[in-house]
């Protein structure tokens, strides 16, 4: 997906609308902010990095993992369109029910986000295997290593984004060769 796109897709569902109040003015600022629950949402050009990476296209079958505040949920939806599907999931409840209301934020502004939703992670469970395959998968948290159960949850030619000890990279499954190439380096919050 080119840089372009991402950065359309980043003006028409804004940032200030996946901001608690207290930060919203600052939503400009490319610096992660404050969500709670010791979460953040991301600078914007680490978003429009991981999202120009991940390349995600019309049509395409998205699980958004560490989804947060719904940003990046909402801009998948608007980079897979009408046709494609976009579930993000997040571990901390309270982030969950403030995800989902971004969402109908970002509905009420005319994005389209009616295939996108945002689901309870289970603990324990990485991404949601009972819903799977996914062509892309967008990990906003740091792992260790990269997640089998995560590859597992790809289809053939799928992609993953994950940051992994604070080095980004890009994770390609074809059949079952999986190639992994780095493509930044990066800081974020553990993956649980």
């Amino acid at each position: 997906m080119s840089s372009t796109l991402v950065a359309d897709a980043m003006v028409r569902v804004r940032r200030p609308w996946f901001l608690p109040p207290a930060v919203a003015t600052r939503a400009d600022e490319d610096a992660p902010l404050p969500i709670g629950h010791g979460a953040t949402c991301s600078q914007p050009t680490t978003v429009g990095h991981l999202l120009t990476h991940l390349d995600a296209q019309p049509g395409d079958r998205v699980l958004d993992v560490g989804s947060g505040s719904g940003w990046t949920t909402a801009l998948l939806a608007e980079l897979v369109g009408g046709s494609g599907a976009v579930i993000g999931v997040e571990l901390e409840p309270e982030l969950v029910t403030l995800g989902r209301s971004h969402l109908a934020t970002a509905a009420a502004h005319g994005v389209d986000v009616s295939r996108a939703r945002i689901e309870q992670a289970v603990p324990g469970v990485l991404g949601r295997p009972q819903e799977a395959p996914y062509r892309r998968i967008l990990v906003s948290a740091e792992a260790r290593e990269v997640p089998d159960e995560l590859v597992a949850q790809l289809t053939d030619h799928g992609r993953m984004v994950i940051p992994v000890r604070r080095r980004l990279l890009v994770v390609d499954r074809h059949g079952e060769a999986v190639r992994t190439r780095e493509v930044g380096a990066y800081r974020f919050v553990p993956l649980r």
